[in-house]
């Protein structure tokens, strides 16, 4: 068996069917220091990701479309967000008022599941009425219940931390 820092880069194409079914094997580090390594590791990310709403937001750049008050409720109002295009995924499309941009390429490299962090917030973070009931699920409204109309790029924003971050910690492991 290769040593675990050997064996890291290849772990997940190595095992990319099993990982989508079930928990991932978890090899027993070779030496205490890998170990506490490891340790270290699992910490931090802990740490980032449970506690993803107060961490350092990352610099992106909103820019609004001329004429859009910033202080206007209704200017931060989300429908549908999109990536820019399907092969440009440093810039997200809020809503015809918001675009943000610089979105950096390791934003896009942590993934849940098969799509990005940011991919999941814009599909999940959409106002959507079910045709079978007609109940409204509208993102829109945890801002308003908080007074809080920037919430959702603010999650945008923190979201891209905890992934880069992610990525910056699992990079120092291999």
């Amino acid at each position: 068996m290769l040593p675990l820092a050997e064996s890291a880069p290849n772990y997940r194409a190595t095992y990319a069917a099993d990982l989508r079914k079930m928990l991932p094997r978890i090899p027993t580090p070779a030496t205490r220091e890998r170990f506490a390594q490891l340790a270290a590791a699992g910490r931090a990310l802990a740490h980032l990701h449970v506690d993803y709403e107060s961490v350092e937001p990352y610099p992106l750049d909103v820019q609004l479309k001329p004429g859009a008050d910033a202080k206007d409720r209704e200017t931060w109002r989300v429908t549908k967000m999109k990536w820019r295009t399907k092969g440009d995924h440093s810039t997200i499309v809020y809503n015809p008022k918001v675009t943000i941009t610089g979105i950096p390429e390791d934003a896009e490299r942590y993934q849940l599941g098969s799509r990005s962090a940011l991919g999941w917030i814009i599909d999940r973070y959409q106002r959507k009425v079910d045709k079978a009931s007609g109940i409204v699920n509208d993102p829109n409204d945890w801002c308003d219940e908080h007074g809080d109309p920037q919430y959702i790029v603010d999650l945008i924003r923190r979201v891209t931390t905890v992934a880069v971050e992610t990525v910056s910690i699992v990079n120092q492991l291999s």
